[in-house]
């Protein structure tokens, strides 16, 4: 920490604003299988036609 400490208010506060805005965790498993639904969404798609 810095040059001055936090209570545990101070510290609860801190520790819920770097919850509230770190990034989403980047999930390739999810990632891969949203790619593989559009592919055979567009897939079916043109063979309907």
């Amino acid at each position: 920490m810095g040059k001055f400490g936090l209570d545990s208010k101070g510290q609860a506060a801190v520790t819920k604003y770097h919850e509230k805005h770190k990034p989403a965790k980047f999930d390739k498993k999810q990632q891969l299988e949203k790619i593989r639904n559009e592919y055979l969404k567009k897939k079916q798609e043109q063979t309907d036609k």
